[in-house]
């Protein structure tokens, strides 16, 4: 897997997280853009397998998605006090950083990724590229 493949999942991630993030809060922040092209390219990696199955890739997905969330919140909410998030008043959440309803929509968010991450490796293998 080339670098260039990566980098081009990071960005899909990077614009197509922040794009969300504005459309649903009217704003964002730069280390959310980071994190969703980290994210991206992470799924890219991962979506590569062809015995990547829909089901699986969102199960893992959301795990790893979570998980980056919780690392994240952890250096941006509470390490830096610069308050991105805060799931506090959400149901099952984790110090404010990560909850059970926000785990099930990254699995749904992870549904598109799946897709996205099908249609970059489909475009760079294609023998126009």
């Amino acid at each position: 897997m080339k670098f260039s493949q990566h980098l081009f999942a990071f960005l899909m991630g990077y614009f197509i997280y922040s794009l969300i993030e504005i459309l649903n809060r009217g704003y964002t922040h730069w280390t959310m853009a980071l994190t969703g092209g980290v994210i991206l390219s992470i799924l890219y990696g991962i979506n590569r397998r062809n015995t990547m199955t829909l089901i699986k890739s969102c199960f893992i997905g959301a795990i790893i998605i979570t998980g980056t969330e919780f690392t994240v919140g952890i250096f941006d909410n509470i390490i830096m006090h610069w308050n991105v998030w805060d799931y506090s008043d959400v149901p099952f959440n984790l110090m404010g950083q990560i909850c059970l309803p926000f785990s099930f929509a990254w699995f749904f968010l992870c549904i598109p990724a799946y897709y996205v991450c099908r249609g970059i490796r489909k475009q760079f293998s294609s023998p126009d590229f």
